[in-house]
């Protein structure tokens, strides 16, 4: 079957426009329920959101999806990603709904499930559920129906959660840390986090209105955080995105470091400590030559996959390895989370800067990048990626880079856009190669647009 509603990170859309609907959030928690049912005992799960005004329409019609098929809920409000992963682990429910389009603009929405062992749930379920919407059976008697509750103290819980993966013995008294928020789902639990460790925090991004998430702020785009950082004369600058499941950092000179460079430090970090696992290092195939580089100085093995947090754990999960993530901030400790988490990152980047006693600049900047350029092209539809024209560049590219470089074009699982990646150590050829696919896409006639890189 194929699938129509889920693509690489759960369901997202435009709010009030299929298939971010009420309706059809209705009809994808009814046949969530169907699918995931199992036994006789009372089937409990755990809903959280950011704070889109969108929100407040997904929500209410998830519950009442779920309460329909005779499943308790527990309303827990806005909370990171990796909030609801660990409350639903930790509430032994049998499943974990988050509401967000995580670095998106208000106007979208998303869904994302989790499973009771809080990882994501499977393409295989995804695509069982999918295959179950239009069905009309397995609503409950009457005397059956769920309940909803809130659960108050969630922020509390994930808040001691977070910081139960900082190093006991350490503090950050005399820090002072600038947080970007992002108007987003962090913006009482990350400044609280660092408060309560001892640093002197002074966060942005903090005053959502339901319109405000990730606009101009936070970890896509991380300039307001660093400007705060040079203003504030801080030590170092944390930028989360909506759903605080992606980290960029910018050091005490308002540099801005990507999450290759922070999954440097940490593997780093970690592998001097003896608790970097054998397999070392999972990534995606965006991670930049430099850091693979860095990692094979000190002996570490880097396993690259497709693009998506999701397939970066699944191989984890194979192969055992317990760091790995994103170029983009995503970052997955496994030994503490099971989905990407900036929060807990950015508690490992300050534990190396408080223990090695070195600022930001020498901590946080592991290894000079090769030149690498991104770019976003926007289209209306189709697929322009088998256009003869389109697949002539892109193998002519691949060609004049050869061995020494990488070339990467693909569709966005998540957003109508095609994404190309260059890399090599001769930056005008990367530019050359990148402008003549994009003018390729253009010439194949789907309304291609370009979108700033994120």
């Amino acid at each position: 079957m194929a699938r129509r509603l889920f693509g690489t990170d759960g369901i997202r859309g435009t709010a009030n426009l299929e298939p971010m609907t009420p309706e059809t959030a209705l009809r994808v928690a009814m046949a969530t329920g169907r699918v995931l049912r199992r036994g006789e005992h009372r089937h409990l799960v755990v809903i959280g959101k950011d704070t889109r005004l969108s929100g407040y329409m997904i929500e209410p019609a998830l519950t009442a999806g779920f309460i329909a098929m005779g499943m308790d809920v527990e309303l827990v409000g806005p909370l990171p990603t990796p909030a609801i992963a660990m409350l639903t682990r930790s509430l032994r429910a049998d499943l974990g709904v988050m509401i967000s389009a995580s670095h998106n603009p208000y106007e979208d929405n998303g869904i994302k499930l989790f499973g009771p062992d809080g990882y994501k749930l499977s393409d295989e379920i995804e695509t069982a559920i999918e295959a179950r919407l239009d069905e009309k059976d397995g609503r409950t008697h009457a005397a059956e129906l769920g309940r909803a509750r809130r659960l108050d103290d969630a922020g509390g819980r994930y808040v001691e959660f977070a910081k139960s993966s900082f190093p006991k013995r350490l503090r950050l008294d005399g820090l002072k840390v600038v947080v970007d928020c992002a108007h987003g789902a962090a913006y009482k639990v990350a400044p609280t986090v660092l408060w309560e460790l001892g640093a002197e925090v002074f966060p942005i991004g903090v005053a959502p209105d339901g319109l405000n998430i990730n606009r101009g702020c936070g970890a896509t785009s991380p300039q307001a955080m660093s400007e705060e950082v040079v203003r504030r004369g801080a030590d170092l600058g944390l930028a989360l995105d909506g759903d605080a499941d992606r980290l960029i950092v910018a050091d005490e000179a308002g540099r801005v470091l990507d999450g290759d460079q922070l999954m440097a430090l940490i593997a780093l970090e970690w592998h001097g400590a003896g608790r970097l696992a054998a397999a070392g290092v999972v990534a995606t195939v965006m991670s930049n030559l430099g850091f693979e580089r860095r990692l094979a100085e000190h002996g570490i093995k880097l396993t690259r996959t497709a693009v998506g947090d999701r397939y970066v754990v699944e191989e984890m999960r194979r192969n055992g390895a317990n760091l790995g993530g994103e170029q983009s901030g995503h970052i997955i400790l496994a030994d503490d989370a099971t989905t990407g988490d900036g929060l807990m990152a950015a508690l490992q980047v300050l534990a190396a800067i408080v223990q090695q006693g070195a600022p930001a600049s020498r901590v946080c900047n592991q290894f000079t990048p090769v030149p690498q350029l991104l770019r976003n092209i926007r289209h209306d539809g189709g697929v322009p990626l088998e256009a003869p024209r389109v697949r002539s560049a892109i193998a002519a590219g691949e060609r004049r880079l050869g061995a020494g470089g990488r070339l990467l074009v693909r569709a966005s699982g998540t957003e109508p856009v095609i994404r190309i990646m260059a890399e090599g150590e001769d930056d005008r050829l990367v530019a050359e190669i990148v402008g003549e696919i994009e003018a390729a896409l253009r010439e194949v006639g789907n309304g291609a647009r370009e979108q700033a890189a994120e």
